[in-house]
């Protein structure tokens, strides 16, 4: 796929999070770098928010197998208006408020005519395989644009896209969470697992949510998780047996990775799904294939969502029913502050970045 946008491109200065190297969050820079130019479709958005998430800390530190172009610009959650559109601009104005879907594909595949763009094999996310929004500027499809919450602030709004679309798609699209269910929600700290408690609730789901810190046990409940589990001083599997009378879940959210997979796969009833969207802790996961088959266990991998389903989800933050935690906010200098203390698994919650 040929980028979409690097920070090696022409046009006007802008300050931006630039890092050309790999490494900790001393890498990145805050620096002049050129802002992006348009192509006939494209739309530049002036950045006034971007939520970051552990996708940022893994591309500044390099994953194995994928070439980040450096220089680079992190961000994939964005919130601004709209500074400048192309010739073949028709839907978007400037000066409109917006807030961009992640997920930038082909738009010509089967996939993508099919409404299944995060199946799209070209797929990438602003700040991952092309620049993102941690800078003055980004630049980004007209498509990506989706209307701005009125009721919400910038970084409010910033915090909604990745988190919830990936939380939708893995509850409803991947899972088929239903009402009277019983759901184990992991780190429930995370912005996944705080949009993922919410979403399980306005499905009618039974909540069970974990985190390592009773403070957050108490935001998690706040939430809506009816029963909570602090997976330091508790052992995962033997209280979800405990709260749902030795039955298990039926549905268990996973995205910890190796450290939880055992209690996860142990915690689920017979016929139960487990749904995955990441490895923060490692992707190096056993399963026992005996254990697999004689309980009709189902294991669904997930990827993002569709920008259908991001739609569904903004409808519901408009409407009230679902709503961004964000734990504490950072100006775009101090992106390297901003990134230690994601690292430091402290926060409930987004940090987001106001620009």
């Amino acid at each position: 796929m040929v980028p979409f946008g690097s920070c090696t491109e022409g046009g006007e200065s802008m300050k931006a999070i630039v890092f050309h190297q790999h490494g900790g969050p001393e890498v990145l820079k805050h620096t002049d770098a050129p802002e992006p130019l348009l192509r006939s479709s494209d739309v530049l958005v002036r950045v006034r928010a971007c939520a970051l998430n552990h996708l940022d800390l893994w591309v500044r530190g390099g994953l194995p197998n994928v070439p980040i172009p450096l220089p680079h610009i992190p961000g994939s959650d964005v919130a601004g208006e709209v500074a400048k559109i192309g010739a073949d601009v028709t839907n978007v104005r400037i000066g409109q408020k917006v807030v961009l879907a992640p997920l930038v594909s082909c738009g010509k595949c089967p996939a993508c005519l099919a409404g299944l763009d995060n199946h799209c094999l070209k797929a990438t996310n602003l700040g991952y395989m092309i620049d993102g929004g941690c800078a003055d500027f980004v630049r980004a499809p007209e498509v990506n644009c989706l209307p701005y919450p009125e009721n919400f602030k910038w970084e409010e709004a910033a915090a909604v896209p990745l988190v919830f679309q990936t939380a939708w798609h893995m509850l409803v699209g991947r899972a088929a969470l239903g009402p009277g269910e019983d759901v184990l929600i992991l780190g429930a700290g995370s912005g996944v697992g705080s949009a993922a408690i919410q979403i399980a609730k306005f499905l009618g789901a039974r909540v069970i949510a974990t985190a390592g810190a009773d403070a957050k046990l108490a935001k998690a409940k706040g939430l809506g998780a009816d029963h909570v589990i602090n997976h330091k001083s508790q052992k995962v599997r033997d209280e979800v047996r405990r709260l749902t009378d030795k039955r298990g879940v039926d549905v268990v959210f996973e995205h910890v990775g190796s450290a939880t997979w055992e209690d996860s796969l142990a915690s689920l009833t017979p016929g139960g799904r487990l749904v995955i969207c990441g490895a923060t802790t490692g992707f190096d996961a056993k399963v026992d294939l005996r254990f697999l088959f004689s309980r009709q266990l189902s294991l669904l991998g997930s990827y993002m969502g569709a920008k259908s389903e991001l739609q569904t989800v903004m409808k519901l933050v408009v409407a009230g029913k679902l709503r961004p935690v964000v734990d504490r906010i950072f100006p775009l200098s101090e992106a390297v502050a901003a990134h230690t203390y994601l690292e430091s698994g402290a926060q409930f919650g987004k940090v987001v970045l106001s620009v």
